[in-house]
């Protein structure tokens, strides 16, 4: 749960950091939110967690 929960500030810090710099509009983060709970409600949703989880277990390995 800890890692859904940092995921989810890391996500929402960028797409802040997209909308102030990178001249994100404020309908476009709407449309990408609607898109990801849609993606959650659907087949995939089991997949997308396990690349995210893979993805996320790969990172915490680098040693830097």
């Amino acid at each position: 749960m800890a890692l859904s929960v940092s995921l989810v500030i890391v996500l929402g810090a960028l797409v802040y950091g997209l909308y102030r710099y990178a001249g994100l509009r404020a309908w476009h983060a709407i449309v990408c939110t609607l898109f990801g709970f849609y993606l959650a409600s659907t087949s995939l949703a089991p997949q997308i967690r396990q690349g995210v989880r893979s993805f996320a277990h790969f990172l915490s390995g680098i040693k830097i």
